[in-house]
């Protein structure tokens, strides 16, 4: 066995992954509420792959509505070890086009009311989201974009926005002046939470559409960006396959595994048993 648990997060376009042997279908009961779906949980050779469709299947789920906490709760307790995230982006630079893959390096977080923590009153704790991603994984995924046929850039700003609606014209020059170099609604609070449940994150924005910063052109609709999520799943399923594929046949260990050690702050005796309970599988490891 390899030690990998890749936690496979699919986003817009990317709703199930081909080549998973013997998979099947898990419900994972989270005390943090209703996940998005059930996870396909199954093996690629010697990895064991969990796979989350974000949206749930069909794309039920708005993203101001996910479940982010129960989403990466039940990874955890399904033993990941390391998340990939897909997901779809807009472009706030003219070198990455539609079609293109960003394997971003940096957040900005401009979501709103979206439980962003997993801790609270009754055991605070303050990881770091200086390094937001981990450079190991998204180093690995971005080697899996360019053998997935992707135009492929490494690093970069993912501008994340409550949504569910597009931007105005008015931010999408704000965020652009702010170095932005892509835009979604979802990578926020989900690399917040996939750090403090001591899960190494990597993020790969599909882009699908230039915002709406360029001047004379039309503002991006639904319609343009499904026409473009087609092209941009097939490319997705062969990164996620590449990727399991060619991991190292050891998983290294990485200092995110035990980020939790230098975070919690609320001394053990004033510690809420209630919330103890609910962080069971997140941060078990520290607190036993």
């Amino acid at each position: 066995m390899s030690g990998w648990t890749i936690g496979v997060i699919g986003g817009s376009g990317l709703y199930d992954v081909e080549g998973i042997e013997g998979g099947e279908w898990v419900e994972t009961a989270s005390p943090w509420g209703q996940p998005s779906d059930a996870c396909f949980v199954g093996r690629v050779g010697p990895v064991r792959v969990v796979f989350l469709p974000r949206h749930g299947r069909g794309h039920r789920i708005s993203p101001s509505e996910l479940n982010a906490r129960a989403n990466i709760d039940v990874l955890k307790r399904l033993g990941v070890t390391d998340v990939l995230a897909v997901s779809s982006v807009g472009s706030l630079v003219e070198d990455r086009p539609p079609g293109s893959f960003t394997v971003a390096d940096q957040f900005i977080d401009r979501t709103k009311g979206r439980p962003s923590s997993f801790f609270g009153t009754g055991l605070v704790a303050h990881v770091s989201m200086a390094d937001p991603v981990c450079p190991r994984l998204s180093a690995l995924a971005a080697d899996a974009a360019r053998a997935a046929g992707a135009d492929t850039h490494v690093g970069g700003t993912y501008l994340a926005m409550e949504g569910p609606q597009f931007s105005t014209r008015a931010e999408s020059h704000l965020y652009r002046n702010w170095g932005c170099h892509v835009i979604g609604m979802t990578g926020m609070p989900e690399a917040k939470l996939a750090r403090e449940a001591e899960l190494p994150y990597a993020l790969v924005g599909m882009v699908t559409d230039y915002d709406c910063w360029r001047e004379g052109e039309e503002a991006v609709d639904v319609a343009q960006v499904i026409a473009q999520l087609s092209a941009n799943a097939a490319k997705a399923r062969r990164l996620v396959m590449h990727l399991l594929c060619n991991l190292p046949e050891e998983r290294p260990a990485s200092p995110i595994d035990t980020c939790l050690d230098t975070a919690l702050i609320t001394a053990p005796s004033a510690r809420d048993p209630a919330l103890l309970a609910t962080l069971d599988a997140v941060a078990g490891r520290a607190l036993r």
